[in-house]
Order: C-alpha cells, then sequence, then structure tokens
C-alpha cells in the first residue's frame, strides 16, 4: 500500500476528529437509537431511521479515517528543503495573466482549504508545481482555458 503524505497538523486534525468521532458522537448516537427503540413500532419511527443512518455514517468514517492515519506519511514542513517546490513546503506564484500573486502551502488532499492557502499536492496546479524552481512556470488547464504561473519564492 502506498503511504500517502500529510503534514503534521494534518495528521493531527485527523486524529482528533477520529478520537471525536469514538468517544462523543458515537455513544451520542448510542443513545439516540436506544431511545428513538423505546417509542415503539420501529417501521414507522423516522427517528430511529434517523440515527441509524448517522450511526452508518459515523461507522463509515471512523473506518475511513483509520484507513486514511494507517497509511499516513508524515511529513514536517520545517524540514523539507527549499530548493524546489515539495510537498509540505510553501511557494509564492504569480498569475502570468492576472500579474496576482498567491501564496500556497502544498499539501495532503485531506488538508487542502484554499481559503487559508493551502493546496492539495493531488490538484492541478500542486502537481504542476512540483519540482519547479523560482523563474519556473507551471502551466494548468482550468475549466476556463489554461493558466500560466510563475514562482516567484519558496517559503
Amino acid at each position: 500500500m502506498e503511504k500517502t503524505p500529510i503534514t503534521k497538523a494534518g495528521y493531527q486534525s485527523l486524529k482528533e476528529e477520529l478520537t471525536r468521532l469514538k468517544s462523543v458522537e458515537r455513544p451520542e448516537n448510542i443513545k439516540a437509537i436506544e431511545v428513538a427503540r423505546s417509542h415503539g413500532d420501529l417501521s414507522e419511527n423516522s427517528e430511529f431511521d434517523a440515527a441509524k443512518d448517522k450511526q452508518s455514517f459515523l461507522e463509515g468514517r471512523i473506518g475511513e479515517l483509520g484507513f486514511k492515519l494507517a497509511n499516513a506519511e508524515v511529513i514536517d514542513p520545517a524540514k523539507v528543503p527549499k530548493d524546489v517546490v515539495r510537498f509540505g513546503g510553501t511557494v509564492v506564484v504569480e498569475n502570468v495573466d492576472s500579474e496576482e500573486e498567491f501564496e500556497y502551502q502544498v499539501v495532503g488532499p485531506d488538508e487542502a482549504d484554499i481559503d487559508q492557502g493551502k493546496i492539495s499536492v493531488s490538484s492541478p496546479l500542486g502537481t504542476a508545481l512540483l519540482g519547479k524552481k523560482p523563474g519556473d512556470e507551471a502551466i494548468i488547464q482550468a475549466p476556463g482555458g489554461k493558466r500560466t504561473y510563475e514562482v516567484i519564492d519558496i517559503l
């Protein structure tokens, strides 16, 4: 099985979510199922159906998080060399057409959040930037056409 790269912060976030689901949400859901069961006829009990649906979601998410954590390769961004764009690194790019500058950290798919300046290593831009040095261009095919970004700096 191939390991999935993740930052320390991303790993910790997944771990905290798993702990919360197991120690808070699962027990609350079990109680909700018991309460709904006590209301009688399960065939017409929407509370029971909703609680069972939530249980299914919770168990699926717990399994997914366990799998992701077991197959995670934690990478410390502070130890990433800054000679080229790499996973965990932060890069300043300029959209060549609009001359707008953006600062992004290249992170794992579970950590990506464009509003926080975090792009996935598997996104079109993240993939195009990997291995680039300052002065290099990365060209991506976006829904609106091709976009060209120049690497300005690696932080």
